[in-house]
């Protein structure tokens, strides 16, 4: 065995601290004296294009709609003097036509003069109803821009006006029932009133939410279908208007609107007024990347890929009119875009394809033996 070592003390010398290297400089580079730049020589120039600052075309969110600007006064009273001139020239017309029934027979008079008097009545009636529907469709409106204002401000006070009044406007719908009476229930547990519009917005319209999908995908199969098999392009044009046009009411029937006549061709300009202004009318180049991107310029034929084409316009339509007819804006869900409807037209118009590709094969075939 080796002795124990005995304890003993060591010093310890400081680390020398690490050298800076040095760049050599070149024997052929002279050495540039330090010397400051003025401030107003030093100039920045950017980039004439910044990859980092160009948004996606496609995941881009349109700017809203731009509220349409009022009409001229003296237009209003052109049209309105105008419409006192024919009413007063239809009603000399139709006593004139009474005076000389009356000269002729009595009851022919009486006769005239009781159907004049219900088709006033009757006038009358559908005068009514219009300026209604016209003014719930106003409604609609406001209630978007009130809304935008109650999250923006974050006012419980002003959204839970806007809750009631979503509530009342949507009664008459029963698949609203649920959410109505869920967000009754905690209604008194939401402090902020942007989430309490939110939540009014997940639980009241995202069953109508839903609804409104399945019809702008219907309306695109069947434009799609329609425009694939019709020999003239006139008449995918005027199929194309029809089926816009029953797109839009019935869209905005959903969402409780009950659009008349007059209130029809209202909602019909603001919906191409939302196209005009989110650019949404066009089939631009991302339109073009998107039908790229899923191959269909190698599946489809030339016809079908009009028909998608023009089934694609038609669901284009269909968003402007939901966001449009919609009582309140995007805010908890998210707005739908083109991307939700092109694979299942596509893959329908790939069945439908295939469908009639297949008869013609078994009709050669049999030919041939």
């Amino acid at each position: 065995m080796t002795a124990p070592r005995k304890p003993a003390a060591f010093r310890i010398e400081p680390e020398a601290a690490p050298r800076q290297q040095t760049p050599q400089a070149r024997p052929d580079e002279p050495s540039r004296k330090p010397r400051a730049m003025k401030p107003g020589v030093a100039l920045v120039i950017p980039a004439e294009v910044d990859v980092f600052d160009e948004p996606d075309i496609i995941a881009a969110e349109p700017p809203p709609a731009i509220a349409p600007r009022k009409r001229s006064l003296f237009g209003g009273i052109f049209f309105g003097a105008i419409g006192v001139l024919v009413s007063l020239a239809v009603g000399l017309r139709t006593d004139q036509l009474i005076r000389d029934l009356f000269a002729r027979a009595e009851w022919l008079g009486w006769l005239a003069a009781g159907m004049a008097a219900v088709a006033v009545l009757a006038l009358l009636v559908i005068l009514i109803r219009e300026f209604l529907a016209i003014a719930r469709l106003a409604e609609v409106e406001k209630l978007q821009k009130r809304a935008l204002d109650a999250i923006a401000r974050d006012d419980p006070k002003a959204a839970r006006s806007v809750v009631d009044e979503l509530s009342a406007f949507v009664a008459a719908k029963p698949e609203t029932a649920a959410g109505r009476r869920a967000l009754t229930e905690l209604r008194g547990e939401i402090i902020d009133g942007g989430n309490l519009v939110r939540l009014a917005e997940a639980e009241i319209l995202g069953p109508l939410d839903a609804r409104a999908k399945v019809m702008i995908l219907e309306a695109a199969k069947r434009v799609s279908l329609v425009t694939a098999v019709s020999p003239r392009a006139l008449v995918d044009v005027a199929y194309v208007v029809f089926e816009a046009g029953r797109l839009i009411r019935r869209l905005s029937e959903l969402y409780g609107g009950r659009p008349g006549t007059l209130g029809f061709f209202r909602l019909a300009r603001s919906v191409l007024a939302h196209l005009a202004v989110t650019g949404s009318i066009a089939v631009g180049d991302s339109f073009v990347q998107q039908i790229v991107g899923h191959g269909l310029a190698a599946r489809l034929s030339a016809k079908l890929g009009e028909g998608v084409v023009n089934g694609m316009m038609t669901a284009r339509i269909g968003i402007a009119a939901m966001e449009t007819a919609r009582p309140l804006p995007f805010s908890a869900a998210k707005r739908p875009g083109l991307g939700d409807f092109l694979s299942a037209l596509t893959s329908f118009a790939t069945r439908k394809g295939a469908e009639t590709a297949e008869p013609g094969k078994q009709g050669s075939s049999l030919r041939d033996g």
